[in-house]
């Protein structure tokens, strides 16, 4: 029996709760072996943080191996593939491209030894953007990276460059970057096309500043000049109805993959004209959810797809409520709360992003989807978290 606990409220106010221990999710692992058949889903994955590291956090990555390599067998084990060091993984964010290179190795790996599914981001974030940088500077970065990933024998995700959108000055600009690196790769890859709501580094990106169709335009021109080397495009501007735009605009057997941690299960499900494929962050905190449901989906049950997913909604929706980049904390506390990982601590202090109502309320929506494993761990796991802001049993 789940003991409860003190939460807090606005204003200060505390009440008692009591998880309803409503665990909607069996254990998958042998029942999910078994690819989906309507879908492509990729869950964006998490880093877990050494807290034992003697290191800066702020200025590097002190990665908790064992955890974070575990974690992604916990994805495959549902059928589910990692899309390995994106900005889930604090990519950008506390995850430089040296740990990167470690963690994609690492996970390319261990996806070989499982046949997990993978794919792997590639950036420019090891060029920072200033003044100085050049259009042929941010080609060289983005080749160093696709070069490493495909020399390890990954999938490339083609992750947008804060320095392209620091020293592009138009579409001419990203036409000709795209246009390069897709000439080159090895096998198609996945486009990222992630808004500035996420990182407002990348505000205007396409060279469009203010008209999401316009920049559209211009990533379907690309997408359209190299069809053959693009296996789909991820769209995180969490807005469905551009989604479903581009996505009846894309060519021929290329694929939209949602990005939209608001309205994935409706994009997902598709309509009479399509559907999108995922490649999520949200996947990470409701992969038990998101394995049973798209098992429905598969077996044409959209009665009982829509039933698992649309509890999830509310808890997406609150972890990736503004400022939308720092959702990774949630993410990795409903790790933590559900027991992988042993400690809620994250490469340059993330824990912090978020309040201690915020998290409260995390607990709550968590449960009341039924994505609390153990009901009862995840109430003891809670109250450390609530004693650090003085809330006492």
């Amino acid at each position: 029996m789940a003991k409860s606990l003190l939460l807090p409220r606005a204003g200060g106010q505390l009440y008692e709760y009591t998880p309803v221990q409503t665990i909607l999710f069996e254990k998958l692992a042998k029942l999910t072996q078994l690819p989906f058949t309507g879908r492509i889903a990729f869950s964006a994955a998490h880093v877990v943080c050494d807290p034992f590291a003697d290191a800066d956090p702020l200025h590097h990555a002190p990665i908790d191996w064992n955890s974070t390599l575990a974690y992604r067998h916990h994805l495959w084990s549902l059928g589910l593939g990692v899309a390995e060091a994106m900005d889930t993984a604090q990519r950008g964010m506390g995850l430089d491209w040296n740990s990167s290179k470690e963690l994609i190795r690492a996970s390319i790996s261990e996806a070989r030894s499982v046949g997990g599914k993978i794919a792997c981001g590639a950036g420019t974030d090891h060029l920072l953007p200033g003044p100085s940088v050049t259009i042929a500077d941010v080609e060289a970065a983005y080749e160093e990276q696709v070069g490493f990933i495909e020399g390890e024998g990954g999938q490339v995700i083609l992750m947008a460059s804060r320095a392209l959108a620091a020293c592009g000055k138009g579409p001419e600009d990203y036409e000709r970057v795209y246009g390069r690196i897709l000439g080159q790769v090895k096998q198609p890859v996945i486009l990222h096309w992630l808004g500035d709501m996420f990182d407002p580094a990348l505000a205007g990106y396409w060279g469009c500043k203010h008209d999401l169709d316009e920049a559209m335009e211009v990533c379907l021109r690309v997408i359209r000049a190299h069809a053959d080397k693009v296996d789909g495009i991820k769209i995180s501007l969490l807005d469905a109805d551009k989604e479903i735009k581009m996505r009846r605009l894309l060519p021929e057997g290329v694929k939209m993959y949602t990005g939209d941690d608001f309205n994935y299960p409706e994009l997902i499900k598709g309509d009479e004209q399509g559907h999108s494929h995922a490649l999520l962050g949200i996947f990470d905190a409701i992969a038990p959810a998101a394995a049973q449901a798209l098992h429905a989906l598969d077996r044409g049950d959209l009665t009982g797809y829509d039933s698992i997913m649309e509890p999830t909604v509310a808890l997406s929706r609150h972890i990736f409520q503004k400022p939308t980049y720092a959702y990774k904390t949630g993410i990795v506390f409903m790790a933590y709360l559900n027991g992988h990982q042993p400690h809620f601590r994250m490469i340059g202090g993330a824990e912090g992003w978020r309040s201690i109502l915020h998290l409260a309320e995390l607990f709550v929506l968590a449960d009341r989807a039924g994505l609390l494993a153990d009901p009862e761990l995840a109430v003891q796991r809670m109250k450390p978290v609530l004693a650090l802001a003085g809330i006492q049993p």
